[in-house]
């Protein structure tokens, strides 16, 4: 990697004016005096979302309730539109993918549909760095079929405390497994799975296999169709960049289309019967069939302008990026950072084939160093237990900022400025 990246400010410079996406950072709102590095946390706020957002509450406040049937893009479908606009993003067909619910309310949706315990065959497999809300959600998929979560829940465990290892996964794909959930990106270090191989050896052994792909949609190209995968989900508000709290995707391969929805909601029926309020559900034949509440237009809104300018930049472009500025930040740490007395560390891969798209810097005083950086108008996030996580998102973080990033990293040190901080953690890290 030392070859491949300088260490000057001027070498920063110069792969700026060279990137070819660098004109998207002028379309994004910025905060002042800051360099934001959170974005894989919360994406910032694009001109592109603000104006479809901002059409829609226009379409609102002209047309009211017409704005189901006569809106430039008629709301009763705008979940599916969207799920068109989305779907090559991540391989899948457009009726395979619609943007609605929430991440977890969305695992809980495809769980409940796909996990179905018999006999022996009755364990969900997971890990013990999943999401912790996915966790959460799977102990209640669990107990909901009358099992035990401590039984019944298989977590891998990690190694060495910082990556699961793939090898660990497929050795727990028992004839016990009967639906497996995995992250595409683990939300500490960063470290991406290789979900075709995972598929391939799930449905090897008649396991159902799923994956959140949160931390990796809009900044890793995916082809679940072509791979298989089962089902998928992911929010819209990190590399998305889709507001905070904004609606989720999920999809569901098109084999499944006709599956009884676990979890049944009017938005889910086929739009052809959908208004003759009939007592019996009729699912669409389509992923829309997972839908259950009504579109919210106005967290769902954002995203349609992000997802423009996702694609118009290309995800393939946007991979190419992100793969450079991640290996470019590890490089300045490795070779300037890593030795006393700075000690930082790397937790992501280095392999382009295994990282995602933030890098996971560990220290054993990350929190106060974290404060510190934030002090200095760094915005990272921290992530116990000495986890440090940097996003140079490749929309709007240019690689001067990265070097920027760095020498803070090292002032921090140099001036025991995290030395002023208490190790209390606040409520939001």
């Amino acid at each position: 990697m030392a070859s491949r990246y300088e260490p000057g400010e001027d070498y920063a410079l110069r792969l700026d004016a060279e990137d070819p996406l660098a004109g998207y950072r002028d379309r994004f709102y910025l905060p002042r005096d800051s360099i934001y590095m959170d974005g894989n946390s919360l994406g910032l706020m694009s001109v592109d979302a603000e104006r479809s957002l901002l059409r829609v509450m226009g379409e609102w406040r002209t047309l009211g309730i017409k704005g189901w049937g006569g809106a430039e893009i008629p709301w009763i479908r705008y979940a599916e539109r969207l799920g068109e606009l989305q779907a090559p993003l991540v391989g899948a067909e457009p009726d395979e993918l619609v943007v609605s619910g929430g991440t977890t309310v969305n695992l809980h949706a495809l769980v409940s549909t796909f996990y179905k315990p018999k006999g022996k065959k009755r364990k969900i497999l997971a890990d013990e760095f999943n999401f912790p809300s996915d966790l959460y959600a799977l102990s209640a998929q669990v107990r909901l079929r009358g099992g035990d979560p401590d039984e019944d829940l298989v977590l891998v465990k990690s190694r060495d405390g910082l990556l699961v290892e793939e090898d660990d996964i497929v050795e727990a794909m028992t004839d016990q497994v009967q639906l497996a959930l995995l992250p595409s990106v683990y939300y500490r270090s960063g470290q991406l799975l290789d979900l075709r191989r995972l598929t391939e050896e799930a449905h090897r052994r008649g396991i159902v296999i799923g994956f959140d792909c949160s931390h990796s949609v809009g900044v890793v190209p995916h082809r679940l169709s072509e791979w298989g995968a089962d089902f998928a989900f992911w929010c819209n508000y990190k590399y998305v960049n889709g507001g905070p709290g904004s609606t989720g995707s999920l999809y569901v391969n098109r084999r499944h289309f006709g599956s009884m929805p676990g979890m049944a909601g009017w938005f889910g029926n086929d739009r052809s019967t959908m208004f003759e309020m009939r007592n019996e559900f009729d699912p669409a034949r389509t992923a829309s069939a997972w839908q259950i509440g009504t579109t919210t237009m106005l967290s769902t809104a954002p995203i349609e302008g992000s997802l423009k300018m996702i694609r118009e930049a290309g995800i393939g472009s946007i991979r190419e990026k992100s793969l450079r500025i991640t290996g470019y930040l590890m490089h300045l740490i490795d070779e300037t950072l890593s030795r006393e007395p700075y000690s930082y560390g790397i937790a992501t891969p280095r392999e382009a084939e295994r990282r995602g798209g933030h890098v996971g810097v560990t220290h054993a005083d990350a929190w106060r160093i974290n404060q510190a950086l934030i002090a200095r108008g760094v915005i990272p996030d921290f992530r116990p237990p000495n986890i440090i996580r940097l996003a140079p998102i490749p929309l709007y973080v240019s690689y001067h900022d990265v070097w920027k990033v760095a020498q803070h990293l090292k002032a921090v040190i140099d001036d025991g400025e995290h030395l002023r901080f208490k190790d209390d953690r606040s409520t939001v890290t």
